[in-house]
């Protein structure tokens, strides 16, 4: 008898965690992956997925950028000798020319620079940002609507398949 084939598990999905809230109230334009300078307990509670990405908004800060808002909250399990501060003040790793794009479109033309995902590239971390304009409040109605018509077009074409 030979035995049965074991079916290949599906590829985990590598996104951590997203930033919903930034597509709602910005308009994304550009985006940039950088690395993330984390602490080993911060990994460990990635890797339990306890992070909020909510009000987070990069810095620029002595041509350097920072990850400022995001919540990375501490496993109970972490020892008692480490500092342990959700919301600590994170560095990006980027390449200057990158650091150099990101500064003179948030000085120059009034753009904002967010956080809108954290992600596991292999073995590393890796948090995508993106250069941002701020939607108005009509901007954001028309999002909703698109949004609600999206889903009833997908609702009529389900139900038009099962008849």
């Amino acid at each position: 008898m030979r035995a049965m084939s074991k079916k290949k598990p599906k590829t985990p999905n590598n996104v951590i965690v997203q930033n919903k809230r930034a597509r709602f109230d910005y308009e994304l334009l550009d985006t940039f992956e950088a690395g993330v300078a984390l602490h080993g307990w911060e990994v460990k509670s990635l890797r339990a997925g306890k992070a909020q990405l909510t009000d987070s908004y990069v810095l620029m800060k002595d041509g350097e950028a920072f990850l400022l808002g995001s919540q990375i909250t501490p496993l109970g399990t972490v020892s008692t000798h480490y500092v342990t501060d959700p919301t600590r003040t994170r560095k990006l790793l980027l390449h200057r020319k990158e650091l150099a794009k990101i500064l003179a479109a948030t000085q120059q033309k009034g753009q904002t620079c967010v956080c809108t995902q954290l992600y596991w590239k292999g073995h590393l971390i890796k948090a995508r940002i993106s250069l941002a304009q701020g939607k108005q409040s009509h901007d954001k109605r028309d999002t909703e609507k698109d949004r609600d018509w999206q889903r009833q077009k997908r609702r009529i074409m389900r139900d038009a398949v099962k008849q």
